[in-house]
């Protein structure tokens, strides 16, 4: 028996390769969706961000993520998270900022992921002073750091001497 293509099975086949590092094929597996016109949703977008984010192309993640911002997609909090890690990883703080302001934008709350990826882009920077205003800023907003909160802030302020 066949297996019909649709967004699920698209978007499972999409997750797998995120977990296994192939950002290559997920993207053609997106690829294929548009050409089969198979209808790509928010973990669609949010699955590819994130196997490109885990494979150091941050510039594809983040052209991805304006991709689904303008298709008028209502990204979810994992793909601003996935966004904000890629631009961490392509040590791009500047850009990390403008993508968690656009997370209050989309009337979204703020989550411990979306707070820690631009801690650690601020950290990656060596912009101390940010790292500790969005430490600042989770306590005055009742949100509990954890372990890569503080670690990251701590190593912010040890580079930013």
């Amino acid at each position: 028996s066949e297996v019909e293509s649709n967004t699920i099975t698209f978007n499972a086949a999409i997750s797998a390769c995120e977990r296994v590092g192939e950002w290559l094929q997920a993207l053609q597996l997106v690829s294929s969706m548009v050409t089969s016109k198979v209808e790509c949703d928010v973990i669609t977008v949010s699955a590819v961000i994130s196997a490109c984010e885990k494979n150091g192309k941050w510039e594809r993640a983040l052209e991805l993520f304006s991709a689904g911002a303008k298709g008028r997609l209502k990204l979810d909090r994992i793909a601003f998270s996935a966004a904000i890690s890629a631009c961490e990883k392509g040590s791009q703080w500047k850009q990390a900022l403008h993508v968690f302001g656009m997370i209050a934008q989309s009337n979204l709350e703020t989550d411990v992921l979306a707070f820690n990826a631009a801690i650690s882009a601020f950290e990656k920077d060596d912009e101390w002073q940010n790292a500790l205003q969005f430490v600042v800023l989770m306590a005055q907003n009742n949100m509990e750091s954890n372990a890569i909160t503080c670690n990251s802030a701590i190593s912010a302020c040890g580079k930013g001497g």
